[in-house]
């Protein structure tokens, strides 16, 4: 595979996939040009395609997670899916959808895919979505999930033990801006992290955005419209915590053990392959995916894509090696 990943070439299942999409849909609307709740109900729609065939869970149920006032975060409906034969320890997943869109309803097929194959608790937030909520509300959503992991959820069937945050698209960057979060305020971080083509930076002239910046999928165009959402002040986009691709070199080395996936075809492949860069200026060597001829948001086709279930198999792998050296 060519580690730069930049080939418009579709594989056989993905381009069948999105034809079949295209022939049971029809033309959609752009969501990020519609009204946010209008957008959001259209996602909630499309995504239900993904969410048939659920791999059965030992237990499956609602928490919530207190609102904490330290760090202005709201109380927050957490998902939780037991797999039979989990271990101690739980994976934060962190559910993608350009920080306006999605919830743990439209990610629960993937996020149960996950859970059976890191054999581990895996727990959705619902938190909150822009631009009704800019940043940085639904980060603190998820900080305050991060720190209630375990005890939200000691009645629902997770047993305290290695954690690890996930989250794909604008949830890897929620994800890895959390931990960062919680670096600089001394908790203990995570043992890993899994981060599934994140958004890391708000730069839409990246090698990445020209070459893909009319889809197939995400477009460029939605990805401007989703970060002036989320964070409208550009001056802000330079906070770490926002575009975590922008943080300095010691928060870097501190951060616990990353697993990268991304996909060949994306407008936001750059971003991963920058931070990976990154972490190498500061010493690192942490493993990066790229999975060629697929799209931006593929592992939420667990149902009908190889390469998605294969994704999350390898992930599953990853989180092993993580917490055998923890």
């Amino acid at each position: 595979m060519n580690p730069a990943g930049f080939s418009n070439e579709l594989s056989a299942e993905m381009r069948a996939l999105l034809l079949r999409v295209e022939q049971e849909l029809g033309p959609q609307p752009d969501p990020t040009l519609l009204p946010p709740q209008e957008g959001r109900a259209q996602s909630e729609r499309i995504n239900e395609r993904n969410n048939v065939n659920l791999p059965p869970m030992a237990q499956t149920e609602d928490v919530l997670v207190a609102a904490d006032a330290r760090i202005g975060s709201s109380a927050c409906r957490m998902r939780v899916l037991v797999p039979y034969g989990a271990g101690a320890g739980a994976v934060l997943f962190v559910h993608g959808g350009g920080f306006a869109f999605c919830s743990p309803e439209t990610h629960e097929r993937c996020a149960r895919v996950l859970a059976n194959e890191t054999r581990l608790p895996v727990l959705v937030p619902d938190y909150r979505l822009a631009p009704e909520h800019p940043f940085p509300a639904g980060l603190y959503d998820v900080v305050a999930c991060l720190r209630g992991a375990f005890t939200a959820t000691s009645e629902a069937g997770v047993s305290a033990g290695p954690l690890i945050v996930s989250g794909d698209s604008a949830g890897a960057n929620l994800a890895l801006a959390a931990v960062m979060h919680e670096e600089r305020a001394g908790y203990r971080l995570p043992s890993g992290m899994l981060l599934f083509y994140g958004t890391f930076d708000a730069d839409f002239n990246t090698q990445s955005y020209g070459r893909f910046a009319e889809g197939p999928g995400l477009t460029r165009g939605k990805m401007q419209r989703y970060w002036n959402w989320y964070c409208p002040d550009e001056h802000a986009r330079r906070d770490p915590f926002a575009a975590p691709l922008r943080a300095g070199d010691t928060v870097l080395r501190a951060l616990p053990r990353l697993y990268f996936v991304a996909a060949g075809i994306d407008p936001l492949l750059s971003d991963t392959l920058l931070f990976a860069e990154r972490l190498k200026t500061v010493g690192r060597h942490d493993p990066v995916t790229v999975v060629p001829g697929v799209t931006h948001g593929f592992m939420q086709n667990t149902n009908e894509l190889a390469a998605a279930r294969e994704a999350l198999a390898a992930a599953g792998e990853a989180v092993r090696g993580m917490i055998r050296g923890s």
